[in-house]
């Protein structure tokens, strides 16, 4: 048996065992948002596209997923959803002048004699595909903080009627700042976990430090841990923000509800 497909069906069972239906489904998840990157990256091929709009609708549909399918509509997914729409906003605006400005798109000297038998004039815009890479890599990681502040604030607000607009944020402030340092933490070893040929290679290319963090392909990776950072401090606030809103607004229209 093939070793993917035996991976495969063991992650299968382990999380249809530990999570149930809700297992089942984020394993089903997995397949349909391989399935909508694919499909994006055969759209961007086409020369006439915008590889920033794609990704933007792209990641839409990656985030409906991740939330609604996997954790049904209701107002935490709801509140995570918009939450992360709102980061991806206003960080877009960062995420192109950041590229524009490191001049990161392309390929590093290091992939240049890898390509030298193709034609390299493929009519494509590379500083927004690069846009378009630090995008997608950073959607997951806003996706699954923006559910992890949305879903105990509904608790807590569930268990205490009666706390304040204002405590209710700063509650979820508090719970923000726990998944900061780990998620940061996360990124910043998975990039050295995954990328650990990356610096093998430097080291056979006899790279000194400065050559390194100098070097476009290893800037590239960089940029994108940064703004992951970035995306998971923006969305705590926001993702707080508004559920200390939507929860304690329901709450008021309800009670003015049973008064009429």
């Amino acid at each position: 048996m093939n070793v993917l497909l035996l991976l495969a069906i063991i992650l299968f069972a382990l999380m249809a065992w530990v999570g149930g239906a809700k297992g089942i489904r984020s394993f089903a998840a997995l397949f349909i948002n391989f399935i909508i990157v694919l499909m994006a990256v055969f759209v961007m091929n086409d020369p006439t596209g915008n590889p920033i709009i794609i990704t933007l609708i792209a990641c839409a549909f990656i985030s409906a997923v991740s939330l609604f399918f996997i954790n049904q509509v209701n107002n935490k997914t709801m509140l995570a959803f918009l939450s992360t729409i709102a980061t991806m906003v206003i960080l877009i605006f960062f995420i192109i002048i950041l590229t524009e400005q490191s001049m990161i798109y392309g390929l590093g000297e290091e992939e240049s004699g890898e390509i030298t038998a193709f034609n390299v004039h493929i009519g494509l815009n590379f500083i927004q595909i690069a846009t378009a890479v630090i995008i997608m890599s950073t959607i997951g990681a806003i996706v699954d903080t923006a559910i992890s502040i949305t879903s105990p604030m509904r608790e807590i607000h569930e268990q205490n009627p009666e706390i304040s607009r204002k405590h209710l944020f700063l509650a979820g402030i508090r719970i923000g700042r726990d998944i900061l340092g780990t998620s940061t933490n996360t990124l910043f070893f998975a990039f050295f976990g995954g990328y650990m040929g990356l610096l093998i290679w430097f080291k056979d290319l006899d790279y000194s430090f400065g050559d390194i963090i100098n070097a476009k392909v290893f800037n590239d990776e960089m940029l994108g841990i940064l703004i992951s950072g970035l995306g998971i401090a923006l969305v705590i606030p926001i993702a707080s923000l508004m559920s200390a809103y939507y929860l304690k607004k329901k709450k008021s229209d309800t009670a003015l509800d049973k008064r009429e």
